[in-house]
C-alpha cells in the first residue's frame, strides 16, 4: 500500500494490472489493498476510466500512519526478539525484512518508544541447530508445494547415508530443534527426520495429495518430544525438595498430574507412549529425581547411570 501511495502521490494512474507485475502479486490482492486505502484509510482515492488507472481527487501528504496500541507494540517488540529462534534457517531474512517494513511504517512517536523498549526483552539460547540453509529452505518449500523429495539421510552413528524417497507433510519447531515429518516410502510409514541429517535433497518432479488424517498434535499427544506410538507407558517420578520448584514452574506435558509430598518435594505423574525423551531429562536432574513406575523406566536409568560411573 505504500508503494501504490508514492505512485499515486506522485500523479501517476496505475491499474489493478500494473500495479499486479510491479508488486508481484495478483490482482486481487492490489483490489483488495486499494479497497482498504479508500475504505478504512479514508483515501480520496478514485478509479479515472479516461485514464484506466487510479488516483487522488486531492493531495495526500504523507501515508496515514499505522494505529497501534501500547501492548501491540510490546508484542510486536516481542515478536522480533523471538526471530532468535528462527536464526540460521530459510526464514530468518523474511522475517527481519517484515519486521523493518512494519517498523518503517510505525509513527515516529511510536518508532522512538519501540527503540527505548530495545532493552526490555531479549531471548537467549546456550545451543543452536546447525543447518543447511539450501536443504532447509528445499525442505519448507517442499512441505508447502506438496513435493515429493528424494533425500540423502545420515542416521547418528551410521557411516554412509541412505537415499530416501519421502512425502514432507510437516516442518515443526520442538523445544527448540528443528524435525521433519513425512512419509518414508521406503518404510512405508509415517518418519520423523532431523532437517540437520540431511545431506541432500532433489524433488523427484511428482507431488503428493494432502494427507487429511495427519495430524502432528495428534501424534505428539503422548509424547514427551517427537518419540511416539511405541507403547503406552504410566510414568511416576518423584522430585527432592533441592528441585522440586523448578517441576512446579512448568507445565512438562499436558497430561501430568503434580502432587506436593510431605518432605517438601513433588511427585510428577504422565502418560507417555515412549521412554526415550524422559529417560534422558530424568538424568538430567542428577539423582534428584527417582523413577518409581515404570519398571522398565527405572532399569534404563539405573543402566545408564552405572555405565557413566564405569566411565
Amino acid at each position: 500500500m505504500l508503494r501504490i501511495h508514492q505512485l499515486l502521490a506522485a500523479g501517476e494512474f496505475p491499474n489493478a494490472a500494473s500495479l499486479a507485475i510491479s508488486l508481484e502479486v495478483c490482482t486481487k490482492t492490489v483490489h483488495r489493498d486499494l479497497e482498504f486505502m479508500r475504505d478504512r484509510l479514508a483515501l480520496p482515492l478514485v478509479f479515472v476510466a479516461a485514464h484506466n488507472g487510479y488516483h487522488y481527487t486531492e493531495p495526500v501528504e504523507s501515508f496515514p500512519a499505522m494505529q497501534i496500541s501500547e501492548g501491540e507494540l510490546f508484542a510486536l517488540l516481542v515478536a522480533e526478539k523471538s526471530l532468535a529462534a528462527y536464526r540460521g534457517t530459510a526464514f530468518e531474512a523474511p522475517l527481519s525484512s517484515a519486521f523493518k517494513k512494519i517498523s518503517a511504517a510505525l509513527p515516529d512517536s511510536v518508532s522512538l518508544h519501540l527503540a527505548e523498549w530495545e532493552k526490555t526483552v531479549s531471548f537467549h539460547t546456550s545451543t543452536e541447530p546447525l543447518v543447511n540453509l539450501e536443504v532447509f529452505d528445499r525442505l519448507a518449500k517442499a512441505v508447502g508445494a506438496r513435493q515429493q523429495l528424494r533425500i540423502r539421510y545420515r542416521k547418528p552413528g551410521q557411516a554412509e547415508p541412505e537415499a530416501r524417497v519421502v512425502d514432507p507433510y510437516h516442518l515443526g519447531n520442538i523445544n527448540g530443534d528443528w524435525f521433519l515429518f513425512a512419509h518414508d516410502h521406503l518404510r512405508n510409514d509415517l518418519r520423523t527426520f532431523v532437517p540437520a541429517r540431511v545431506l541432500a535433497a532433489e524433488p523427484t518432479g511428482k507431488t503428493f495429495a494432502s494427507p487429511k488424517k495427519f495430524s502432528l498434535q495428534e501424534r505428539l499427544r503422548d509424547s514427551f518430544g517427537v518419540h511416539s506410538a511405541e507403547g503406552d507407558f504410566k510414568v511416576v517420578l518423584r522430585f527432592h525438595e533441592r528441585v522440586a520448584d523448578y517441576i512446579r514452574e512448568k507445565r512438562w506435558h499436558p497430561s501430568q498430574e503434580l502432587t506436593e509430598l510431605p518432605d517438601g518435594g513433588a511427585e510428577l505423574r504422565v502418560r507417555l507412549s515412549s521412554l526415550v525423551e524422559v529417560t534422558r531429562w530424568v538424568l538430567s536432574w542428577s539423582g534428584d529425581c527417582r523413577v518409581v513406575a515404570p519398571k522398565e523406566l527405572a532399569e534404563t536409568v539405573r543402566a545408564a547411570a552405572r555405565k557413566l560411573l564405569a566411565e
